[in-house]
């Protein structure tokens, strides 16, 4: 092609948007923040099994028990709290997950002494508390700078709760990653004063428990209830005393922090400003607002109440490391791996053809394929042996779909006329929308489920899916047309 048609080809919307994505990508690979160091490599976040790291598997220590009682559920609960010293959270009206390694026969007569009967009994957690789980380690590992850690809940075949969690650390040794999982923040409490100025109350190891996200049947806010030692209470009513915030409470904010960064802060409601003129209070609960973003805010400050510490104690059952050289050994050949299938697919395609300008196009549009995925997955996925596994198929089903547009538009070896041309290739994009939506519903399951060994094949595997409908295969269709047309 000469000069002119090449500028009009990168003129047509579907090129110049595969151009545009493929710049972008590479943008985002090697300059979204600049990274040289990396080399080839750029940001790409790469898995336990390509980097080298180190994997935790923990059991949660928590049971769920379903039961029966005519009695006041709170009753129950209250009682049991007292006697194994432990969170008991109501799931709903017949279950509840007692935040403690406990047997059954154990539990039974403690349920027995409130009226109540044990009906089922299953170690695990909650699907709230696996969540909460899950949202506190990957804050932490996301604060140290650690993208998409891999972090997986694990259901025992024949249970319906989550009993394992196991996390997976890319390029962190195991003394990091148990200190990950069980390191705490500094969590402080303080007053206003006057102004911005603000003085200590008391610090997170004067906090005994901390609830739910609850919301006020009355006002609809929702808020965390937490509960203060007596020192603590004590402490804190000194402050509100010698600030002056039980006779002013608006102007004095109760000021809650995170490692030095603040987390919360409201004024002193008035009801708990009333209760302090005459006495210490233990238990105390923060209103963070109305709807989901009152609910949102409700649920971080709860893991900020905690300081960081998981809701529920786990034991480490199972862990492992996979050294860096072997990480670099497993890249090394992935990467020959891909080099290899693509020079496959390109010998195989020019046997067929015998055609360069065919076979050059075919491989150009798979390899900026290829590269838009990895900018997609450099953002939302590492990329595991799983994930490469996925991009090595998406040139293989890329390659297949690319020859059937191609066979199509050149049917019975003859270069057909432009509107016979968009015939078949309509024809063509026609067979390859319904073999691609196949491939998505089949995939769709393996995305959503918590694998970690499947999911990442199935998320890339989609997204080339894709990419290929959406941009690389009308970006082709055009490319073969201006080709054939010479």
């Amino acid at each position: 092609m000469n000069r002119e048609a090449i500028i009009n080809l990168v003129k047509d919307w579907r090129v110049a948007l595969l151009l545009v994505l493929v710049i972008g990508s590479l943008a985002g690979i090697y300059l979204t923040p600049p990274d040289l160091q990396k080399g080839l490599e750029g940001n790409l976040q790469f898995g336990l099994d390509l980097q080298g790291g180190s994997w935790l598997q923990m059991e949660f220590q928590s049971v769920i028990v379903a039961y029966s009682t005519d009695k006041p559920v709170g009753d129950l609960v209250d009682n049991l709290q007292k006697s194994l010293e432990a969170d008991v959270i109501q799931i709903d009206q017949n279950h509840l997950e007692i935040r403690k390694s406990v047997s059954r026969a154990d539990l039974e007569p403690l349920f027995a002494a409130s009226g109540a009967k044990i009906v089922g009994y299953q170690e695990g957690v909650s699907p709230f508390t696996a969540d909460e789980v899950k949202r506190i380690l990957n804050d932490k590992v996301n604060a140290l700078g650690m993208q998409d850690a891999r972090i997986n809940l694990l259901t025992p075949t024949g249970s319906e709760y989550p009993q394992y969690v196991r996390i997976e650390l890319a390029g962190v040794d195991m003394e990091t990653a148990q200190e990950i999982v069980g390191k705490q923040g500094m969590f402080e409490i303080r007053i206003q004063t006057t102004g911005n100025e603000t003085e200590h109350v008391l610090f997170g190891d004067q906090i005994t428990s901390v609830g739910v996200p609850q919301r006020d049947p009355e006002y609809q806010t929702w808020g965390v209830g937490f509960a203060l030692t007596e020192a603590g209470a004590q402490a804190f009513r000194e402050a509100a005393l010698k600030q002056g915030a039980v006779d002013n409470p608006g102007a004095h904010h109760l000021v809650m922090l995170l490692d030095n960064k603040t987390v919360y802060s409201a004024p002193l409601a008035g009801d708990l400003a009333a209760q302090l003129r005459s006495a210490p209070v233990r238990s105390l609960s923060a209103t963070t607002g109305t709807g989901d973003a009152g609910l949102d805010d409700a649920m971080t400050l709860e893991i900020h109440l905690r300081a960081g510490a998981l809701p529920v104690k786990v034991d480490v059952v199972g862990s492992g490391s996979v050294p860096a050289a072997l990480g670099e050994h497993f890249k090394t050949t992935v990467v020959l791996a891909g080099l290899l299938a693509l020079l496959t697919v390109g010998v195989v395609v020019y046997y067929r053809y015998r055609e360069p300008l065919i076979v050059l196009p075919m491989l150009a549009i798979n390899l900026a394929e290829i590269i838009i995925l990895l900018g997609i997955a450099r953002f939302i996925q590492q990329l595991d042996l799983a994930a490469i596994a996925g991009l090595i198929a998406v040139v293989g089903t890329g390659i297949d779909q690319l020859v059937i547009i191609t066979d199509e538009v050149l049917h019975e070896g003859r270069v057909p006329s432009q509107n016979l041309y968009m015939k078949r290739y309509g024809r063509a994009l026609g067979i390859i929308a319904v073999s691609a939506a196949t491939v998505f519903i089949a995939m769709l399951p393996l995305a959503l489920m918590d694998l970690s060994t499947l999911r990442g094949f199935a998320i890339i595997t989609m997204l080339g899916v894709l990419i290929g409908i959406l941009v690389t295969r009308p970006a082709y269709g055009k490319v073969i047309m201006a080709i054939l047309s010479k």
